[in-house]
Order: C-alpha cells, then sequence, then structure tokens
C-alpha cells in the first residue's frame, strides 16, 4: 500500500488534480475560498505535503465542479494503464 505522498501512484493523483483545477480554469485562492480554506491548503496538498482522505476527496471534485465518481473513474483508469504498462515491459524482458 503506498503510505507516501512520493509514491508514484499517488504523484499520478496529485497530477489528476492540478489537471482538474486547470481544467476548471481555477486558482489555487479560488478552490480554497470554495473549500472554506486557503490557497496555501491548496498548495500544499497539489503538492504532496498534505493528504486528502475520501470525504476531503469529494468536497474537492465539488469545489471543481466534477462528479467525485468520475473522477476516481479516471484515477483508476490511470493506474490501470501504467499496470498494463508494466506488465507489458516484463513480459518483453522474458522474451
Amino acid at each position: 500500500m503506498a503510505q507516501s505522498t512520493h509514491h508514484r501512484r499517488y504523484q499520478a493523483f496529485l497530477d489528476l488534480l492540478r489537471s482538474w483545477r486547470a481544467e476548471a480554469g481555477l486558482t489555487q485562492s479560488e478552490v480554497g475560498e470554495r473549500l472554506g480554506n486557503t490557497q496555501t491548503f491548496v498548495s500544499k496538498v497539489e503538492r504532496g505535503e498534505r493528504r486528502l482522505d475520501v470525504v476531503e476527496f469529494a468536497e474537492w471534485c465539488e469545489a471543481l465542479g466534477i462528479a467525485a465518481e468520475s473522477a476516481f473513474q479516471q484515477f483508476l483508469q490511470l493506474r490501470a494503464k501504467a499496470r498494463d504498462r508494466k506488465i507489458s515491459a516484463k513480459s518483453r524482458q522474458t522474451r
């Protein structure tokens, strides 16, 4: 299980958070306001200094105007693609 915010899967999650915010056309300050928090909080989350729990993730998605279910599905698809690439690379090495 990935415990560290430095884990590659968590880094991919952070990339998604930043891209979702950019796609929504929002600044960190605007997201912070929508969350009832600060720009610093948003920055810490996006840099991996502060982890989100599932409730915060749902609130984050709501602040961005996206469905948490579809956002999580997008993360799972990204994770599956990475897993498939890893399996493919291993099979090429064993040939």
